[in-house]
């Protein structure tokens, strides 16, 4: 008993429910705010690809500011401060799409709808800097706070990412069918109104948390004093000709051991205050390209670059196939059991094969449940014909004055159990209305192997995720976690923004088949930068495979260091 007492008492588990109540309100905000946008702007995916663009376009741009500021602060300041910022922001922007949906149509009238399109901007805006504040969070605590809990314990370490990534899955479902059911059975107002009751209250109880893991883990109260040249050039501090360099450092270091008190220092010009941003822009991209594991993180980063996964592309490709909503939420059920086995194939691998060994396996198994993938493209069932002009449709549209297609008055149960708008055209129904080619004719040969190698290749994925967020963890320098993490999560955002310019470029079904050709061809290149970065560190040891120290973990040192190995 004593023990189980210890281990709901312990940092470990604080951080587990801190992160939990985080991303339950995440989930169901990210689910429920392209729904609103949807519902508000009469059923029409405009302000819903406007918010996904201005999400993509600003983590892409201010990634590495964000991470240099993590770097720069306390980790408590950093926390709580993201935390507030983030739940802040959902309050605000369900109260303000409470008052749209209550007075929308007075607002309608007022200032010829201006006021209505000011109340959009603003909805946009806010849930935007909700979303930077997330990624500030994402980046302190699954990147920074959980590698000072775990300690030296590589496998300790291994095993919370495990950990955390479960949890991860688990409110990937979970917390969408909540939200949805009410506001299926009650209205978008009442949805509204639970998210930001949710929101204040998880605030409060996640702040305590936060206190609670800092107080029980006395490390996180230190951080690296280490100063390196590169990182006082991003600091971009000018200083009088009577100022020593030593003295500029030893300023910097008293006040990351002090708590990051303000530093006391002549007042910079104008024009180096506005272009600080950009210099430590440009530092954190050339930081991250000069990491021993620059590949490894691109090679994650290429795997964004894909349609296949359960997002409302593939989705909607889905409801053209003829799949209902229910087969769908199984499909994404089964799809979030197998991200838990990777999860579980990941700790397991790691402890027989080593860290870096695991991410080939990943690799290797991810790639061949995709090949099942481009089969399915040739398959029976196969809408693809590339004879088909992608703009066929809409310029039919634009030359004979016919309005653009929207979303096709569904009904609301749809939407809200399901959430998955058909993006490829523009329906939220199936797209063979077509009595000769009803969704019952349609063989489901092509798209049973599509959505099995998708399923099947989360246990490759997760692994694989969880390997590179290690390699992160462990090789990134302290004073550089934030900033590299930031750069990490910016391009991350810039593949995912591309694979949805390759779907606004070829938005129709039978052009769907080549975009899962690309998008295995992408996870191909993402492996084998993987690779490479594999051969670099281990070398001829690179396929003997062998039962690691947990805590020496030798097999993750920085590339071109095998002597460990």
């Amino acid at each position: 008993l004593g023990s189980v007492v210890a281990y709901f008492t312990s940092a470990k588990f604080l951080l587990y429910l801190g992160h939990a109540l985080s991303t339950w309100g995440d989930r169901m905000w990210h689910f429920a705010v392209s729904v609103f946008l949807v519902e508000l702007y009469g059923n029409s995916l405009l302000l819903t690809a406007v918010y996904g663009l201005v999400v993509a376009g600003s983590v892409l741009l201010l990634g590495a500011l964000i991470g240099d500021w993590v770097d720069k602060n306390s980790r408590l300041k950093v926390a709580q401060t993201s935390l507030v910022v983030q739940n802040s922001s959902v309050i605000l922007c369900g109260v303000i799409l409470m008052i749209i949906f209550l007075f929308k149509t007075q607002l309608l009238t007022l200032y010829h709808g201006w006021l209505l399109t000011l109340c959009y901007i603003l909805v946009i805006t806010i849930a935007n800097i909700a979303n930077l504040a997330s990624t500030a969070t994402a980046i302190t605590i699954q990147r920074d706070w959980i590698v000072v809990v775990a300690g030296e314990d590589r496998s300790k370490l291994a095993d919370m990412n495990a950990t955390i990534r479960r949890i991860d899955q688990l409110t990937n479902i979970l917390a969408p069918m909540a939200v949805g059911q009410i506001m299926t059975f009650g209205s978008p107002m009442i949805g509204c109104g639970f998210i930001s009751g949710w929101n204040l209250m998880s605030m409060c109880v996640e702040y305590l948390l936060l206190w609670k893991v800092y107080q029980k883990t006395p490390s996180l109260a230190h951080k690296s004093a280490k100063v390196e040249a590169s990182e006082l050039k991003q600091l971009n501090v000018k200083k009088e000709s009577d100022v020593k360099p030593a003295e500029g450092v030893q300023l910097i270091v008293e006040k990351d051991v002090t708590g990051f008190e303000p530093q006391q220092e002549k007042e910079v010009g104008c024009a180096a205050r506005i272009a600080e941003p950009f210099i430590t822009f440009r530092d954190g991209w050339v930081a991250y390209y000069n990491q021993p594991v620059f590949l490894a993180g691109m090679g994650l980063a290429f795997l964004y670059m894909t349609v296949l996964g359960f997002d409302c592309i593939t989705t909607g490709y889905a409801y053209t196939q003829g799949l209902s909503g229910s087969v769908l939420s199984l499909l994404m059920g089964a799809s979030a059991v197998t991200g838990i086995m990777g999860t579980v194939a990941f700790t397991w691998l790691r402890r027989k094969c080593g860290l870096i060994r695991t991410g080939l396996i990943s690799g290797v198994a991810q790639f061949a449940c995709l090949i099942l993938c481009a089969i399915s493209v040739f398959m029976p069932g196969s809408p693809m014909d590339l004879t088909v002009s992608p703009f066929a449709d809409i310029s039919a549209r634009l030359f004979e004055n016919e309005p653009l297609p929207t979303i096709a008055s569904p009904e609301p149960e749809m939407i809200f159990a399901t959430g998955m708008p058909n993006l490829l055209n523009g329906s939220i129904a199936p797209a063979n209305s077509d009595p000769e080619m009803s969704p019952e004719s349609v063989p489901l040969i092509s798209v049973s192997l599509l959505f099995a190698g998708v399923i099947a290749a989360r246990v490759g994925l997760w692994s694989f995720d969880l390997t590179v967020t290690q390699l992160l963890q462990e090789n990134v320098i302290e004073s550089e976690r934030g900033i590299i993490n930031g750069v990490q999560n910016s391009m991350n955002y810039l593949l995912d923004l591309l694979h949805f310019i390759m779907v606004i470029l070829a938005p129709n079904p039978e052009a769907f088949g080549l975009l899962v050709l690309i998008s295995v061809s992408f996870v191909a290149m993402g492996h084998i930068m993987y690779f490479r970065f594999a051969q670099k560190s281990l070398g001829k040891q690179l396929f003997v495979c062998h039962t690691p120290d947990p805590k020496a973990a030798p097999d993750s040192s920085p590339p071109g260091n095998t002597s460990t190995v």
